[in-house]
């Protein structure tokens, strides 16, 4: 969300998802009308403080309508195209494409695969996966019912049921649209096959609670619930991202959010090498910085997928499922604490915060590597609106940083900022333009910036 922000769309996908205040909670119970159903919502007024905006809820096939229009203003985008072939030459890339029957030969200095966990190019360059076998042989099965007639106290944005066959039943538009998540083990006999439409009608029914509720199942899909991350992210000019990267259980929501970031580091790297800004070795720590980002965020939402099957399987009561989920859907110290150990960080000699809980809490800290922190500099401007697509120098007014060539200055008057970013009268934070933090001084010595942006940079 602080990304689309940045992109000036986070007021459209708010209008365009579900209330907040709704669907940021977690419900358990032996089906979503039964008595025993508890559910509990996120401690929205403790998290959003931050960041100057917040976890949100709105449905992919929405999401990707409004980014496809912001992509289509930039890019050629193309629709109902395949890539057949790939071919590694020497200074790039040679894919062949086919769309409409006809084939088009696309050459490329750099190609970014984000063709997701199926995906055929990590498997061309013969990247393996690490992690675990298969979780489970799962179903989605979105439906169309009116579930009004629950009261305010059930509505959550996920609940799991302990119905026949059980499962976790999620808001797709909290209105009519929902979805279904269950599954089928192959090693009883089970198939994606036994999904018949009279088969999930009595699913979702039983979910619900209600035997003869009007239900209209609008499609179903087979997937793999894996927990595994690419051994390898990079090989020029070949970079992975997303799902072709990375591919985590559904509980915690993190998949996209890793993705999203993935392409926000990788983007501004291609464009500072292909620009002539920086030298090549910028790209290596792409890899160097996302994937341990990627292994602990992918293990993090093993923890979940595990509670979540104690939780089926009866091995918890309501109470201690309710309050292990609702535990774990607060977890900005790993969405926003997470920082970067690369060539393209600049280190300051500060240590790392340490929280007791590095999951759930999140300290902010302007120390290089980490994301630079939100501070409020006035009504309704975050120090977030401050950056842009370049590199920005955060100071205090009169620190004698203004002036500085091809860096955006930014002179920030606010004592909570001083306190937070640790800079002092002189000093200044170097952000990236992906609003990490490259360097960190307490002196207004322009040639050591000059330094700091070459080793970024990667200019020898």
């Amino acid at each position: 969300m602080e990304i689309l922000r940045s992109w000036g769309l986070q007021d459209e996908v708010e209008r365009a998802g579900m209330p907040r205040e709704d669907v940021l909670a977690v419900g358990v119970g032996t089906s979503l009308s039964a008595d025993d159903y508890l559910r509990k919502a996120a401690a929205i007024a403790e998290d959003a403080a931050q960041s100057p905006t917040y976890t949100y809820l709105c449905s992919q096939d929405v999401l990707e309508v409004i980014m496809r229009r912001v992509a289509a203003s930039a890019a050629d985008v193309r629709f109902g195209a395949t890539m057949t072939d790939l071919r590694i030459e020497p200074g790039g890339v040679a894919a062949t494409i086919v769309a409409d029957g006809a084939a088009t030969l696309v050459r490329a200095r750099y190609l970014v695969a984000a063709d997701g966990s199926r995906g055929t190019v990590r498997r061309r360059l013969g990247i393996a996966v690490e992690g675990p076998p298969p979780l489970g042989h799962m179903v989605s099965i979105m439906f169309d019912a009116d579930l009004g007639f629950l009261p305010p106290g059930r509505r959550a944005a996920l609940s799991f049921v302990r119905s026949t066959p059980g499962g976790a039943i999620e808001a797709v538009d909290n209105r009519r649209r929902w979805i279904m998540q269950t599954g089928y083990d192959p090693a009883k006999g089970g198939s994606a096959g036994d999904f018949t439409e009279e088969y999930c009608l009595a699913a979702v029914r039983s979910a619900i609670g209600i035997p003869d509720h009007p239900v209209d199942i609008v499609g179903v899909m087979p997937w793999l619930q894996q927990a595994v991350v690419a051994a390898e992210f990079a090989r020029d000019p070949v970079y992975l991202a997303g799902d072709a990267a990375h591919v985590a259980t559904p509980q915690g929501g993190f998949g996209m959010n890793c993705g999203i970031q993935d392409a926000h580091n990788l983007a501004w790297k291609l464009a500072a090498v292909l620009r002539g800004e920086a030298g090549p070795r910028l790209l290596d720590t792409y890899a160097e910085e996302r994937r341990p980002i990627a292994v602990r965020t992918v293990d993090e939402s093993l923890v979940n997928a595990m509670i979540t099957a104690q939780m089926m399987a009866g091995r918890l009561s309501m109470n201690e499922a309710i309050e292990q989920q609702a535990g774990r859907r607060g977890s900005e110290g790993l969405v926003l604490g997470f920082h970067y150990d690369s060539a393209a960080v600049v280190p300051d000699g500060t240590p790392a915060p340490a929280p007791a809980d590095p999951y759930r809490t999140y300290v902010p800290t302007a120390r290089p590597g980490h994301r630079a922190p939100h501070v409020w500099v006035s009504p309704g401007v975050s120090t977030l609106d401050l950056l842009g697509p370049a590199f920005t120098l955060l100071t205090a007014p009169g620190s004698g940083w203004a002036g500085v060539p091809g860096v955006r200055v930014v002179e920030v008057d606010s004592a909570e900022w001083a306190e937070v970013y640790d800079v002092g009268e002189q000093g200044a934070v170097l952000v990236r333009p992906d609003g990490h933090v490259g360097w960190r001084t307490r002196s207004a010595d322009h040639a050591e910036l000059e330094k700091a942006l070459d080793v970024i940079l990667s200019r020898s």
